[in-house]
């Protein structure tokens, strides 16, 4: 551990412990908030998904949207990339393809703030076990 000498030391060591207690609490209870789940294996990653998780971090945290950002391996839709899931309390998720910024900037605004869809979902082309029996 580091030595605190400042304030400026001591501000920006519990800045940390802030933001680490807050990735805490928020892990107790996900289904609460919204969750955007970044897919970031090699053809996401190829594709611009670290830009667009960057986005996705940085913009609802200056949004005040309570949500939980993390990324995922490969979604299975490669042709699409990049790729984000996302999910609303008490929703289904949904996944939208070849998000870029402008893209991500309609997601949170349009999808995320008011529940209206937009362009770009990927329609879900396969049902569960479950539902056959």
């Amino acid at each position: 551990m580091s030595k605190i000498t400042t304030l400026a030391d001591l501000k920006k060591k519990r800045d940390e412990f802030k933001n680490g207690l807050e990735l805490r609490t928020k892990a107790l209870d996900p289904e609460s908030l919204v969750q955007v789940k970044v897919s970031m294996a090699t053809c996401g990653i190829a594709s611009g998904a670290k830009t667009i998780m960057e986005f996705f971090l940085e913009q609802l945290d200056r949004r005040n949207v309570a949500a939980v950002v993390t990324q995922t391996g490969c979604m299975g839709y490669c042709y699409a990339e990049p790729t984000i899931e996302v999910k609303l309390p008490g929703q289904e998720s949904v996944v939208f393809g070849y998000v870029d910024l402008k893209r991500a900037d309609q997601i949170i605004e349009k999808y995320i703030k008011t529940g209206e869809l937009v362009d770009g979902i990927i329609p879900v082309n396969y049902q569960s076990i479950d539902l056959n029996q």
